[in-house]
């Protein structure tokens, strides 16, 4: 299968070692993972600020970079969720850029489901001996609905012990630019989460994407809690159990 790295804007400029885990996760199960040099943003910050038109040529470009691959592999549910809703809506009136993305749309996948969804994987060979709480991000829970499948990966991770996140399905109150214009709601929701975090006594928070691991981490760090925040890919990409 020819796979490619949908690497994400917040991936690539501030957490590239999960961009690295995504490879080392697939490559251990013996697939060949591409990075097309032409991707760029998938429009989500554009189009959520209202600058719709100025994220059309962010949809084309997307759609140019990995018309070729039978599958795109993100290590973000909220921009694999940008993907999936919007740039269809983004594509109408141009007929042939419709053609495109509905063509190029059901190959785009974030790792969780593309792992237990496509592969059919839940047991990828990993091995992280610590205490950790899963936290479902909005996108991959309301919009991507990956359901379980974050969970039943982690849960077959030799050696980690899988705590419940009190509330687990509330939001964190990162939001992209709600972060921004909400600061004061923002940082309340935040600090809901934080306590939830250090009700369940792990020692890492994992999600599925890092804008909301960003948001929550910088408050666990700033308080001193001695609780790290990973993302799934990461702990998925820990070495092989012996």
């Amino acid at each position: 299968m020819r796979i490619g790295l949908f690497i994400t804007c917040l991936t690539d400029t501030l957490f590239p070692d999960t961009g690295k885990a995504v490879v080392t996760v697939l490559e251990r199960l013996g697939h060949q993972v591409d990075f097309p040099a032409g991707q760029s943003c998938c429009g989500q910050m554009h189009f959520n600020t209202g600058y719709r038109r100025e994220a059309v040529p962010m949809v084309r470009g997307f759609a140019a970079a990995f018309a070729g691959y039978e599958a795109i592999v993100t290590p973000s549910a909220s921009c694999a969720a940008m993907v999936h809703e919007y740039h269809p809506v983004l594509a109408e009136g141009d007929a042939g850029l419709a053609r495109e993305v509905a063509s190029i749309v059901p190959r785009v996948y974030d790792l969780s489901t593309f792992l237990t969804g496509v592969l059919g994987v839940s047991d990828v060979g990993s091995y992280f001996p610590h205490r950790v709480t899963y936290h479902p991000t909005c996108h991959s829970l309301r919009m991507l609905r990956v359901g379980d499948a974050p969970v039943r990966l982690l849960r077959e991770v030799r050696g980690l012990d899988l705590v419940d996140l009190p509330d687990a399905e509330t939001c964190c109150g990162f939001g992209g630019t709600f972060a921004v214009k909400n600061k004061d709601v923002s940082a309340a929701m935040c600090a809901d989460k934080v306590a939830a975090v250090r009700q369940s006594r792990a020692e890492v928070l994992c999600a599925g994407d890092n804008s909301c691991l960003m948001h929550i981490g910088g408050a666990l760090s700033r308080m001193r809690t001695g609780v790290r925040t990973m993302h799934l890919a990461e702990i998925l990409a820990s070495g092989e159990a012996r």
